[in-house]
């Protein structure tokens, strides 16, 4: 009876530690299924903090480098989505021409969530949709496919590349194989 009772008690003590230890992997699961890009690829928790509290001091810390904005606010959004509530103060504290950048940077963060992230790419699409402003609507639009997340070569720098396997594979989604006889481009 007395080595029940222990088992019981035992049992009663670790319970909570238990239930926290499998609460804090369901969370961190499902912080994890919020991201679209690799480890190595994702901003840190602490940059996203600072944005999330002062989305206005990207603003300053870029100092006018519309790459730079373009980059970086890519990164947030495409690390986690649920920072565009910040992205709306960003848009209302900023200039035409960051508003554009800022445009710029929704689509390449869809982009690189469009693969791994339908959802979230969505969710991103619906929130540049909704935004009223003809300036992000503009840099939107001019990223295109540009969905790479990089500054953008100039054309004097030659031909763009081929995505990786985009020389081997090709179609809409990369699984026919390309004519291994077709004639190379040549630049002009």
């Amino acid at each position: 009876m007395d080595f029940a009772r222990t088992r019981r008690l035992t049992r009663q003590r670790w319970l909570p530690i238990v239930l926290a230890g499998s609460a804090l992997i369901v969370s961190s699961i499902d912080a994890c299924r919020a991201q679209c890009v690799e480890f190595s690829d994702r901003a840190s928790q602490l940059e996203l903090d600072t944005f999330v509290k002062s989305p206005s001091s990207l603003l300053e810390r870029l100092r006018n480098d519309k790459e730079k904005l373009r980059y970086r606010l890519s990164t947030y959004i495409a690390t986690n989505p649920s920072v565009l509530p910040s992205v709306q103060t960003l848009i209302t504290a900023s200039s035409s021409t960051d508003r554009s950048a800022i445009g710029a940077a929704l689509k390449i963060a869809e982009g690189r969530c469009t693969s791994t992230k339908p959802e979230a790419a969505r969710k991103i699409r619906d929130f540049t949709q909704r935004i009223g402003d003809l300036n992000v609507q503009a840099g939107y639009s001019a990223a295109g496919d540009d969905s790479s997340g990089a500054p953008a070569l100039s054309q004097a720098k030659g031909p763009p590349q081929p995505a990786r396997g985009g020389a081997l594979l090709e179609g809409e989604w990369k699984t026919k194989l390309a004519n291994p006889f077709k004639p190379v481009p040549l630049p002009n």
